[in-house]
């Protein structure tokens, strides 16, 4: 049997922390506001996004405005500064190991399907990736189905095990679809939240980069001859 790996994207594929922050800050300086670190933005962030602004203090006439036009604010800032992102530490070697194994490889995500895929092609990974599942687009985002339901779906109709399927991500929400699922759950620190918070959440496994992500599947009993 050969195991599943379910990916988030932002924070923990795309190393794009840095680039979130920044439209954060650009977001607040529109509204007189101070900007940020990374540590505050660690312990406010939630999603969607309407709630991380309310966080930072933003009254509900500026969240309206963020959040007007399908967020074209936040979209018009942020994905420029990630078009210049690379991937996160050991990335490129688990998904190109996957791919080797005909590991099935899914990216769930909060993003909107089409710059997500942008994304998979610049960084030259399309081959290692078998399925996207995220939003239609800006209109839709955090309005249809939520990335728990997504991946459900998705597994019931691929006859996907769940004691075979990983899911990784840099957010308590990975690991509260795992529980949900009954999934192996996988925190990678470094990402949106501080990792307290990933801890908080008791996650079966906390990791720093992909390297680490191979000796949980092996002493699994997964891709040993990697």
């Amino acid at each position: 049997m050969k195991p599943n790996l379910v990916f988030d994207w932002n924070g923990t594929l795309l190393d794009d922390t840095d680039a979130l922050l920044k439209t954060m800050n650009i977001i607040l300086g529109r509204f007189g506001r101070a900007d940020i670190d990374i540590q505050t933005f660690r312990e406010k962030f939630e999603l969607p996004l309407s709630v991380l602004y309310r966080n930072l203090g933003m009254s509900e006439g500026e969240v309206a405005i963020v959040d007007s036009d399908g967020s074209a604010i936040f979209h018009d800032t942020y994905e420029p500064l990630a078009s210049k992102a690379d991937l996160r530490e050991g990335a490129r070697r688990i998904l190109e190991t996957a791919r080797q194994q005909a590991v099935s490889t899914i990216i769930v995500s909060n993003h909107i399907v089409d710059p997500l895929r942008s994304q998979i092609r610049r960084l030259g990974i399309d081959d290692c990736v078998k399925e996207v599942l995220a939003f239609e687009s800006r209109a839709t985002q955090f309005k249809s189905m939520s990335k728990g339901e997504r991946l459900r779906l998705h597994m019931q109709a691929n006859n996907l095990q769940p004691d075979s399927t990983f899911i990784i991500g840099d957010m308590p929400i990975e690991t509260h679809i795992a529980r949900e699922l009954g999934l192996i759950s996988i925190s990678i620190t470094g990402g949106f939240v501080s990792e307290s918070r990933l801890q908080s959440a008791q996650p079966d496994y906390i990791i720093h980069d992909h390297h680490e992500l191979l000796p949980i599947l092996q002493r699994h009993g997964f891709l040993r001859n990697a």
